[in-house]
């Protein structure tokens, strides 16, 4: 098979572990494909993507680049027309655009016996809360309460909510809680939020589902209380996945050959 390209793109992108899941996964698989990273922003992202030759399989994208990406694709799977954010682009005739950040963090959750919920806290209001808001729908969730520093942010989830059939509140961080079943935090690495906040929210919040897994734990996993903490690293699993999936077969629930054998190195190599 043709020894393909391909890499992640973000800005930063030094701490990405990409590079280290994707090399495992084609040693297995027996793929001499060369996946590299590049540090690339906003202003530079299509500069850059106009410059990829034939060589090039496909991209992965991250923070700051996924509704860039969304907007460069020729057509989107669901997850990505849903939430607006691509961060899988397959390279070819047509450039096609995949969001798995929402089957990572099913697959995620499926792996700590979390498949069925009917209320979710997400925490924060970005790319990543659009991905957790569709995949909390696909566990049955019902009702969503979005907390972030400016609630007016929380917009377009409100929208995507009407339209995935969840009713959904927008809310500040120190606003009174109600009960959920599983709390997905998207907050950037590093964030950090006063200690009563996160005691309010841990006491009410059932299980913490944190998309940030550097450091470890988490300023809000470190204060979350008695209940159980999930790190993001299972995400970043998963996601991986079925990005190999799509870059091998065009289609993120292709299973690979072989695949527990491939998870079993990519784990290794986290």
């Amino acid at each position: 098979m043709t020894p393909f390209r391909l890499a992640v793109w973000g800005d930063p992108i030094a701490h990405s572990k990409s590079p280290a899941l994707h090399a495992a996964a084609y040693g297995v698989l027996g793929l001499e494909w060369e996946y590299g990273r590049s540090q690339v922003d906003v202003d530079g992202f299509a500069s850059e993507l106009n410059a990829l030759d034939e060589s090039w399989r496909g991209l992965s994208l991250t923070m700051p680049l996924k509704e860039s990406a969304f907007h460069a694709a020729d057509a989107t799977d669901s997850h990505a027309m849903s939430t607006g954010a691509v961060n899988t682009l397959l390279l070819g005739d047509r450039l096609l655009g995949f969001n798995t950040d929402v089957g990572g963090i099913v697959d995620a959750l499926s792996e700590h016996a979390i498949t069925q919920i009917e209320s979710v806290r997400i925490i924060g209001a970005g790319a990543t809360a659009a991905s957790a808001l569709v995949a909390a729908r696909e566990l049955g969730v019902v009702r969503a309460d979005i907390r972030a520093r400016n609630p007016d942010r929380a917009g377009g989830l409100l929208a995507l909510g009407e339209h995935l059939g969840i009713s959904v509140r927008a809310h500040s961080f120190d606003a009174q809680v109600d009960a959920a079943d599983l709390t997905i935090a998207t907050l950037p690495s590093g964030t950090t939020l006063p200690d009563a906040v996160v005691a309010r929210l841990g006491a009410h919040g059932g299980p913490l589902f944190d998309a940030a897994y550097a450091p470890w734990p988490s300023a809000l996993a470190a204060g979350w209380g008695s209940a159980p903490v999930i790190s993001g690293l299972g995400m970043l699993l998963h996601q991986a996945v079925r990005q190999i999936r799509i870059f091998l077969h065009g289609d993120p629930l292709h299973v690979l050959a072989d695949e527990e054998s491939v998870l079993r190195a990519m784990r290794a190599a986290l």
